[in-house]
């Protein structure tokens, strides 16, 4: 039986990675790159399409790497001890804008965006991978899986929340704020990050295969369990990137900047902020539903009914400051299905990696949490990829200043991109969830 204190380790991981860096690439990078760096619409999409790519060979490779790992620290802890300095320091650098031309800034940020992608593998593939050697007990997984997620979507809450009055705390230029704050966040990544690897344990050793063999991999896509689920958590990841990725945008052309409430600024990180808490909460709670529903299938199923009805009321929602709090209660109302399904989705990956090693004998549990690994950030950055793609093709365009600076035009930004912005933070998602529902309904394990 695993202490507490362990359990509160291994939140910390998920803290570091999908609180923090997670966290903030999803929501502040398009924003960041194309209104505070200066790429363009094209330059940002194509960034993270190319950098999807990258990760469609590194995160398989580093799953098959990790189970082979043997050292003194165990199979996947190493890698999130050795891991730690690199992501928190190649994360701080990409929110630093240097004073380069056109050319140098789209190869700096180029290059560091997919450092950034391989380091994030290299200690998020492990992560996940330790909830399948840390315990052989169903419930303790389901446990361990509710502790990552509310230590994520905790540390998420206080990221977000904290960030309009951490950059006002700052001061200076936008792009000294983001290159303070990178700095700032990146050292509490890497803290939370080696906490990690120094409180938890390994218990289970894996099945390893013999020698580096192509056949695990083919394995895997006779591997029916884990093809649905990989599509259903790269639609996961599709439905949280369109809403953080466009936040930005919603905030700073549809509702015309910041709204202050009775002395509450809520800029777009703030309104994420509370759909954060809520999926803390409901995270929390996460286990106990899916024991009142009978199987985790069955409770991903109601989650995702959640997500798409108030994805769709949100659409109806007038594009007024006026309506804030509306929009935030449904938010939080949307929220609340992403919380209960969260944990259950790493968990789910627990059970397939089971499923596949009683079918082939052999271990795959890192290759199949990579899966996981890049389901999240394929569907994260694709969507942010679409989101500056489908601005672009509604008709926002870049300018340049008096200073010789890119730009987003003023003139650009009309009713048809204002439309836009709007549906893909409510109709896009909506789509995405009953994707979700559909292929739920044909996930084999009924655990």
């Amino acid at each position: 039986m695993a202490k507490l204190s362990e359990k509160i380790g291994y939140a910390l991981g998920d803290a570091a990675a999908g609180g923090i860096t997670w966290k903030v690439m999803s929501i502040a990078f398009p924003l960041f790159f194309t209104n505070v760096f200066g790429l363009t619409f094209a330059d940002a999409a194509t960034l993270m399409l190319v950098a999807r790519m990258f990760d469609v060979v590194t995160d398989p490779l580093m799953g098959s790497l990790a189970d082979r790992t043997q050292s003194r620290w165990g199979t996947y802890r190493p890698w999130l001890l050795f891991g730690a300095v690199p992501l928190g320091l190649i994360f701080a650098l990409l929110l630093y804008t240097p004073d380069f031309g056109p050319v140098g800034k789209r190869i700096w940020a180029y290059t560091l965006y997919l450092l950034m992608m391989a380091v994030y593998t290299a200690v998020n593939v492990p992560y996940g991978s330790l909830l399948g050697v840390m315990t052989d007990d169903d419930n303790e997984k389901n446990q361990f899986s509710s502790f990552r997620m509310v230590g994520a979507y905790a540390m998420g809450f206080i990221t977000l929340l904290s960030f309009p009055y951490l950059q006002k705390m700052v001061g200076g230029s936008d792009q000294h704020q983001y290159a303070v704050l990178g700095a700032f966040f990146g050292l509490l990544a890497t803290v939370g990050t080696l906490a990690c690897g120094l409180m938890t344990k390994e218990r289970l050793k894996p099945v390893r295969a013999e020698k580096f063999s192509l056949k695990p991999f083919a394995d895997l896509f006779r591997n029916r369990p884990w093809v649905i689920l990989t599509l259903i958590g790269i639609c996961t990841n599709f439905f949280n990137g369109f809403r953080y990725a466009v936040a930005g945008y919603l905030f700073e052309y549809c509702l015309k900047g910041d709204v202050t409430v009775s002395g509450l600024i809520i800029n777009y990180t703030v309104f994420m902020t509370f759909g954060e808490l809520t999926c803390m909460l409901f995270g929390g709670v996460s286990p106990k539903f899916t024991q009142w529903m009978g199987s985790k299938r069955k409770a991903f199923l109601v989650a995702a009914v959640i997500c798409l009805v108030f994805s769709i009321g949100f659409f109806f929602i007038p594009m007024s400051p006026d309506y804030i709090w509306v929009m935030v209660a449904l938010v939080v109302l949307t929220s609340v299905g992403i919380g209960l399904y969260s944990p259950l989705l790493w968990s789910m990956y627990a059970d397939v990696a089971d499923y596949a090693t009683e079918k082939n004998g052999t271990s795959s549990t890192g290759l199949i949490f990579s899966s996981g690994t890049m389901a999240q950030k394929f569907g994260t950055a694709i969507s942010g990829s679409l989101v500056a793609l489908f601005l672009g093709i509604a008709g926002a365009s870049m300018t340049t200043d008096a200073m010789g600076n890119t730009m987003v035009d003023p003139a650009s930004i009309t009713d048809s991109v204002l439309s836009m912005v709007w549906s893909l933070f409510s109709l896009f998602p909506a789509v995405i969830a009953a994707l979700i529902i559909l292929l739920t309904r044909f996930y084999p394990i009924k655990k």
